[in-house]
């Protein structure tokens, strides 16, 4: 796959677009790729995804303190190359930008620039300022500047419409197979191991407490996880922990993401990890004394690795 970071030097065999964040690069993104594939292996072409390297609500909503990604860049690279695409276009989503009429994205970038023989659109797609650019006004600028244009149907699963938004419901919730389920993959959190206050090591279970690559980054709900975590380029199975420790912390806005490795010892500070969250195993929650938690950390282990056992 070629990454594209800017359109001066940009070439591609009768590209096949498609545009939009992915955040998630979920099922339906998944059937949007394949159908994008589909239309490049028909026109002979080759398939173009256009994304952003920032949000576009970071540019249009500068105060924004909500967002929750489902995936970071580096996590959307890699799964794009996964899922067989040949140009991944990553632009630069300024004021200027924001400001573009859609037809001058449609003439200036994507025809004059990118020479796209063909759109590919989701359902909903809406793009360009106050956007504008819905499938309708899209024919007419097909039609005018002779690109070919295809519109996708919601792909339902279970009877359930997949989005991000429900994604991150569930992820918030603690619902990791339903989560899971949507995102056709584990979801996956990459962050750095980082000091923290050594309470699981004298309890017999110690933690790597773990800060997350990316600021935006969505974390799950409260609660203890079965998850399998890649470390120095080997793969263990573990238990984790997110919440406020609520048997020693008295501050419920200081949460902390801790993971237990099973079969693993030594020094791992600032060292990159990875955790893919397979099912909730239960809700955090307040013990009576230190003996109680430990009590229940063995159970949660053995939890863990029957659910990882699966």
């Amino acid at each position: 796959m070629k990454i594209h970071t800017d359109l001066n030097h940009f070439n591609a065999n009768r590209p096949v677009v498609t545009i939009g964040t992915f955040d998630g690069v979920h099922l339906g993104h998944q059937k949007v790729i394949n159908r994008l594939k589909d239309f490049a292996k028909h026109h002979n072409g080759e398939t173009v995804i256009f994304t952003f390297l920032k949000h576009p609500r970071l540019v249009t909503s500068p105060d924004e303190t909500n967002l929750r990604l489902l995936t970071t860049l580096k996590e959307k690279i890699n799964l794009f190359e996964k899922y067989g695409i040949d140009h991944l276009v990553v632009y630069t989503f300024d004021k200027a930008f924001s400001e573009l009429s859609y037809n001058e994205f449609v003439e200036k970038i994507l025809v004059n620039k990118m020479h796209t023989h063909c759109l590919v659109v989701g359902y909903d797609h809406r793009f360009g300022k106050n956007r504008e650019g819905g499938f309708e006004y899209l024919q007419k600028c097909a039609k005018k500047f002779s690109f070919e244009i295809e519109r996708l149907d919601v792909l339902s699963v279970n009877e359930d419409n997949v989005s991000s938004t429900k994604i991150r419901n569930a992820l918030e919730s603690g619902n990791i197979k339903k989560a899971n389920h949507f995102l056709g993959y584990q979801f996956t959190l990459h962050g750095k191991v980082v000091e923290g206050k050594q309470l699981g090591r004298k309890l017999g279970f110690p933690t790597a407490n773990i800060e997350a690559s990316d600021k935006h980054k969505i974390i799950p709900g409260y609660g203890v996880y079965a998850v399998s975590v890649e470390l120095q380029q080997k793969e263990y199975l573990g238990m984790l922990n997110i919440g406020t420790r609520p048997t020693f912390n008295k501050n419920a806005d200081n949460r902390s993401i801790e993971v237990n490795i099973f079969d693993f010892e030594g020094d791992i500070y600032n060292q990159e990890i990875t955790l893919k969250f397979v099912d909730k195993i239960r809700d955090e929650q307040k013990f009576e004394n230190v003996d109680k938690l430990v009590e229940q950390l063995k159970i949660d282990k053995i939890s863990a690795i029957n659910i990882l056992s699966e």
